[in-house]
């Protein structure tokens, strides 16, 4: 049988070309998520970001993927006395206490900043009650706020300050009231890792309600000072979070994404590109960055541009196939 060797040769081109230009096309970075779009895959985490505004001096916030607020209650909070932040091995831990303006001061005062950026904003909401949460969550969605991310690692003060998100009977109830009132704002529920049962919480919240779930929140952890043999912070314990809850954090989202059929944004202790591709790869589809923040204010914006270079080294031309896709 005779070969052609000029098309053989002309086929070989064309691939070497075709392999060329994917290798060199700029990558995809836009994800579509509970309807919305998504620049880039990358959320500023609550707690860690405030409302934008003293991040932007640093570098145009706008480039985030989204922002999701400092927590926010009914009535204006002044957190915790005492110490409130602890630097551990590989991370840090906090009890901020949730201070925060309330929410009629975040629609006056912080609210019309936000709305200047042309990035996705989260309102993340808490309380102490069930009524605290639909209050503020039914006032939030009237709001421009493009998404509610619902925390309910919060104390429920009327059983006892066992957290809302402890059991999956109380993450399904407290899900059901809030989404009954969030309008036509997608409803993203943010489960505690300090459960007993991750895919029955995720689970929980799917039932509930939730258009999406984000985990995972802050580990319980405490420190000591063995010279006084006091605690560290204030409040005695606190929230872990940093590289060293990375792990934890990853074996979770993929049991939460092989328990539901809702999208997962994914995070605890990203710290660059490639912690965002594992995180992709277990199941998340977005991701937030917490504490890196706090280390480097310019650590979002390093890691969205590093992640478009790692995904063009992988010839990986739209960051929403790395979803979900871990090789047994």
């Amino acid at each position: 049988m005779s070969i052609n060797r000029n098309k053989l040769k002309n086929k070989k081109a064309l691939v070497n070309e075709t392999q060329s230009s994917v290798a060199n096309a700029e990558p995809n970075l836009e994800v579509e998520f509970c309807g919305k779009k998504f620049k880039n895959p990358i959320i500023a985490a609550s707690g860690t970001f405030g409302f934008g505004r003293e991040y932007n001096q640093f570098y145009d916030v706008s480039m985030l993927g989204g922002i999701s607020t400092k927590g926010l209650t009914l009535e204006p909070r002044e957190g915790n006395v005492g110490c409130r932040i602890a630097e551990t091995a590989s991370g840090m831990l906090n009890c901020v206490g949730l201070q925060n303006p309330g929410g009629k001061r975040f629609i006056e005062e912080e609210l019309p900043f936000l709305d200047s950026l042309d990035t996705i904003i989260l309102a993340n909401v808490a309380g102490n009650t069930e009524e605290d949460y639909v209050a503020l969550a039914s006032m939030l969605a009237k709001t421009s706020v493009d998404m509610l991310e619902l925390n309910i690692s919060c104390p429920n003060v009327k059983e006892g300050g066992i957290a809302f998100g402890v059991n999956p009977c109380s993450v399904e109830s407290i899900v059901k009231k809030v989404k009954a009132v969030s309008g036509d704002k997608p409803l993203v529920v943010k489960l505690s890792p300090n459960v007993a049962s991750i895919r029955d919480n995720a689970l929980a919240a799917e039932q509930g309600g939730a258009d999406a779930i984000s985990l995972i929140n802050t580990l319980t952890g405490m420190a000591i000072d063995y010279k006084t043999r006091r605690p560290i912070l204030g409040n005695i314990t606190g929230g872990l979070s940093g590289p060293a809850i990375k792990p934890v954090a990853l074996r979770q989202v993929y049991e939460a994404k092989r328990a539901v059929k809702i999208p997962i944004i994914g995070m605890g202790g990203i710290m660059t590109a490639s912690d965002v591709m594992e995180f992709m790869i277990a199941g998340a589809s977005l991701v937030q960055v917490g504490s890196a923040n706090i280390y480097n204010p310019m650590a979002i914006k390093n890691i969205i541009l590093e992640l478009t270079i790692l995904l063009k080294e992988c010839n990986i031309v739209d960051v929403a196939d790395l979803v979900s896709t871990l090789r047994a």
